[in-house]
């Protein structure tokens, strides 16, 4: 999909307003990330391979205002926006370029996204070890993100599956880096929310699949302690994630859904589809489509609070080894298209942190901050995560992430936000900048005490700093080593 065909977060100008950008083939739109909040205009540019990329990255136009590059549009924040200058859309490099069984490894181009890479891998018997929580994300934007799956803890986030990057720098041109060769500008990119240079093409490691389907464990619980007490002992799961209920009042606030689960290793469950209808789900329509204009007064706290109730009780109390495919098992809020408008024209902040093992008690403090602050969030997931790759902007490290949907419409959000920021960055703890879009630029070397790090390998890749971004610039990431 292009950015042209994005239209609940990538909008066209008004008749008239649209003229030619860099190469002849730009045109001015206005976009936002998935929350639908901070838009701003730009020259977006379809690049039709990597001498686009490269023309693009040495133009003067790119030079005045700078160049990022944008996949699917599926960061919620302004991560893959520039205003006034350059957007870079890679949606048209969408080619799966080699899939070689025998060493386990897939070279794709960046546009790719997980949808069509997975439809091309599953009918192989293959699988991509870390999978993020929707399929339209493309490839380069994953990298970029350097995203995480319900299996962090057990198998690490994208960039410990990255084999090699084709990365095209202002400085350098067209170049592969990998841990063997430039490693310093490798991990600078894995996470590096496309600042050290344009993902064009990656080869990646994929693992043997038996068959597509899960054997899926869920348990509920009453209570945030009792959630945090399940999830700290893991029975041998390798995906584990929980749905949180912050809408419950009292002492029931955090009751949650649990689901745990495991490879399936049994034959395919009798009666059901065989593998390759999978696949072919993955690149299926969604079920249900938000229109536009759905108004998001609809969704007032009491409604969802009604809604989570009758959640919560629809789930099993304790149940173990159910058979879940792969769709629904990584995707599940894929099926219903263009989800985000439900939150109306003013579009909602995914606001997402972690805290180290043993920060529990923080955890909770952040959760009843927001609560005294009559902060309303409408969906809350809680998951487990490893040890980080020692990327210098990569978001995970070795203990707890919350993830919250919270409408922009919130009375005091972002002062509320900040507390919670102060909180998390006090106990060395982080959020994603994949999903910000208002984080303060003073927290910003407390969460990523590597900061510079990454800055000086942004100087040597691109020492003018021609690659620039909303987010880059909110948060001085767009500055070179001192």
């Amino acid at each position: 999909m292009s950015v042209a065909d994005q239209p609940t977060h990538a909008r066209a100008e008004p008749a008239g307003a649209t003229r030619p950008g860099m190469l002849g083939r730009g045109c001015r739109r206005r976009l936002s990330g998935w929350g639908r909040t901070e838009f701003s205009r730009a020259t977006v540019i379809r690049a039709g391979g990597p001498d686009d990329v490269a023309d693009t990255l040495a133009s003067d136009a790119a030079a005045r205002g700078g160049v990022i590059a944008r996949g699917a549009g599926r960061s919620y924040g302004d991560a893959a926006q520039n205003a006034a200058g350059i957007v870079l859309d890679l949606t048209g490099l969408r080619g799966v370029l080699a899939v070689d069984a025998q060493r386990c490894e897939v070279r794709v181009q960046a546009g790719v996204t997980y949808a069509q890479l997975l439809a091309e891998l599953v009918p192989r018997g293959l699988m991509l070890p870390v999978i993020p929580g929707t399929r339209h994300v493309t490839i380069g934007g994953a990298i970029a993100s350097d995203v995480h799956g319900k299996n962090h803890a057990h198998d690490g986030s994208l960039a410990r599956h990255v084999v090699s990057i084709a990365l095209c720098t202002p400085a350098g041109g067209l170049r592969e880096v990998s841990r063997e060769q430039e490693p310093e500008l490798f991990a600078a990119t894995c996470g590096g929310m496309g600042l050290t240079g344009v993902v064009v093409e990656a080869t990646l490691a994929v693992e043997p699949l038996r068959t597509p389907w899960w054997a899926l464990d869920t348990d509920r619980t009453g209570s945030l302690d009792g959630t945090l007490a399940l999830m700290s002992h893991d029975e041998g799961h390798r995906f584990s994630v929980a749905w949180l209920d912050l809408l419950a009042r009292g002492s029931r606030m955090g009751r949650a859904v649990v689901t745990r689960s495991v490879d399936w290793t049994a034959p395919a469950p009798a009666g059901e589809a065989p593998p390759r209808t999978s696949a072919e789900q993955l690149e299926a329509p969604a079920r249900l489509r938000i229109p536009r204009g759905f108004p998001g007064a609809v969704l007032a706290p009491p409604l969802i609070a009604a809604f989570n109730e009758l959640r919560w009780r629809s789930f099993p109390r304790r149940e173990r080894g159910r058979a879940v495919p792969l769709a629904p098992h990584f995707f599940p809020l894929d099926g219903f298209g263009e989800w985000n408008r439900l939150y109306g024209a003013r579009g909602l902040v995914q606001y997402q942190f972690v805290l180290g093992d043993r920060h529990t008690a923080t955890l909770i403090r952040c959760v009843e901050l927001l609560r005294e602050r009559r902060i309303p969030t409408f969906l809350a997931v809680l998951k487990r995560m490893g040890p980080g790759t020692g990327a210098p902007l990569s978001f995970p490290i070795e203990g707890w992430t919350m993830a919250l949907d919270i409408p922009t419409w919130a009375a005091g959000l972002r002062p509320a936000l900040d507390a919670v920021d102060e909180l998390v960055a006090g106990a060395g703890g982080r959020v994603y900048l994949t999903k910000d879009v208002r984080l303060r630029r003073d927290l910003l070397d407390a969460m990523y005490p590597e900061l510079e790090r990454f800055r000086a390998q942004r100087a040597i890749a691109d020492p003018n700093g021609v690659l620039r971004s909303d987010l880059g610039r909110r948060l001085g990431l767009c500055r070179t080593a001192t």
